[in-house]
């Protein structure tokens, strides 16, 4: 049952997903691994909350995630597996990269981009911490393989295929969101089969596997074992995961998302220039009649964003969410978050997911 990640060893088959800003950090994700899993800490602006964070987010940032990750590390007590999520389109991608590596996670995912230099960054932290991709297709799957193999001889230690249904920034347009919002998607198990044969020349080349790990709309532990049946190693969980008690967001956070019905889960263009999943605040109607003010300050927390057009600052927006402010955050979730609908603990969850998965069996 268990998954080899590049020197080190998954004993359960979950990977719960990295969520910013503040929403997966040392509670969440250390707990994850106290159960055999990988919980996932989010490096986006992860220093929300030092005191100096307003005059110096960068270096609070950094500061935040070294001690974040070694918190992580003791409330694991070396089981699972501690891992942090960095986004490439982040503006501290590759001093946040090194510096979780460099904390001592166990591995190092990256999606909202193609991490072309992340190998090259976990060299020159002389770190042999499990390096990943976020792949929202078998393409993107083949073309991170083929940039490794030609410049660093090397391959991902596993990768993280998203599907349509995710929340937070999506890999696909604002139509094919939607489309799978309305129950239309491309199939996860036919990405699934994209990924794995976009893998397979590398695999043989290497010698070894590249896990799997399916996300996005993957709704329970027996969902989880078809799709390994077709060949994923586990599957990554996010949303599931803030109704608990050890999520590092607010109380207003995790009410939002139980009250929240089917029909409050919408598409929204992010100011990163990818669109996201998330619930319909008031900040959304806001942004979509056109009322939302103009953004007053900008910490450049995002490389791709011109603060001159963005229609919101994605990072107050994130960190308002974070602290439970309905008026003024941005709820991000995935395509089943009307079915979350109690809160619960972090062991029951992943008791939960087995015991589907094995009942499945």
């Amino acid at each position: 049952m268990g998954v080899k990640i590049g020197a080190k060893f998954l004993e359960v088959p979950i990977l719960q997903g990295g969520m910013g800003i503040g929403v997966s950090l040392e509670r969440l994700a250390g707990s994850v691994a106290a159960c055999g899993g990988m919980g996932t800490l989010s490096a986006a602006f992860c220093g929300f909350r030092e005191s100096d964070f307003d005059t110096a987010p960068r270096s609070a940032n950094l500061r935040a995630l070294t001690r974040q990750v070694r918190r992580a590390k003791e409330i694991a007590g070396g089981a699972g597996l501690v891992a942090a999520n960095v986004m490439v389109a982040a503006a501290q991608y590759a001093d946040s990269v090194k510096t979780a590596l460099r904390a001592g996670v166990d591995a190092v995912v990256c999606g909202a981009g193609l991490p072309r230099d992340l190998p090259a960054l976990a060299e020159e932290a002389e770190s042999n911490a499990a390096i990943a991709p976020v792949a929202s297709s078998g393409r993107s799957a083949a073309l991170i393989c083929k940039l490794w193999d030609r410049h660093y001889r090397r391959v991902p230690d596993f990768v993280v295929l998203e599907g349509p249904l995710a929340g937070g920034h999506l890999g696909f347009s604002p139509e094919e969101a939607r489309e799978a919002q309305a129950g239309c998607p491309k199939p996860l198990s036919g990405l699934l089969a994209e990924v794995l044969e976009a893998l397979a020349p590398y695999r043989d080349k290497y010698g070894r596997d590249i896990p799997v790990f399916v996300a996005g709309g993957v709704k329970d532990g027996a969902e989880m074992g078809r799709y390994m049946a077709q060949g994923a190693a586990g599957a990554q969980f996010a949303t599931r995961f803030i109704a608990t008690e050890e999520c590092d967001a607010a109380p207003g956070f995790k009410q939002a998302l139980l009250d929240a019905r089917q029909e409050d889960i919408t598409i929204v263009q992010s100011p990163v220039g990818m669109p996201g999943r998330a619930l319909r605040s008031p900040l959304i109607e806001r942004v979509e009649a056109g009322t939302q003010p103009k953004i007053a300050r900008c910490n450049r927390c995002l490389s791709a964003c011109d603060c001159k057009t963005a229609p919101y600052c994605i990072s107050k927006a994130l960190i308002a969410a974070v602290n439970g402010d309905w008026e003024n955050g941005l709820f991000f979730c995935g395509a089943n978050a009307g079915d979350v609908n109690a809160l619960s603990t972090v062991r029951a969850q992943m008791d939960q997911i087995m015991n589907e998965w094995r009942a499945a069996l």
